[in-house]
């Protein structure tokens, strides 16, 4: 695996985590009772994206290690995946 399939391997995880650990205990202003006038309810209102940013760098980092290992080793390649046979014998 080259540096920019890391680099790009990294980024595509990091991203789906923070999109999975955006709506964590998100608190809403209808959550909270205090509705801006001329917005919804379902604004966020207490979201913590930095912290949350944090959180997902380091389990990002779990996650692409794993991920890194398993490429490098050659333990999973893209003939055991292969469901259909596609690419030969």
């Amino acid at each position: 695996m080259s540096i920019t399939s890391a680099i790009v391997l990294y980024a595509v995880i990091w991203f789906i985590v923070f999109f999975i650990a955006i709506p964590i205990r998100l608190k809403t202003q209808g959550d909270l009772g205090e509705i801006v006038p001329g917005t919804q309810a379902g604004a966020p209102e207490v979201h913590e994206l930095k912290k949350k940013a944090w959180i997902t760098t380091f389990v990002t980092l779990v996650i692409w290690g794993i991920s890194c290992a398993v490429i490098i080793s050659g333990t999973l390649t893209m003939k055991d995946i292969d469901i259909f046979n596609r690419m030969g014998s």
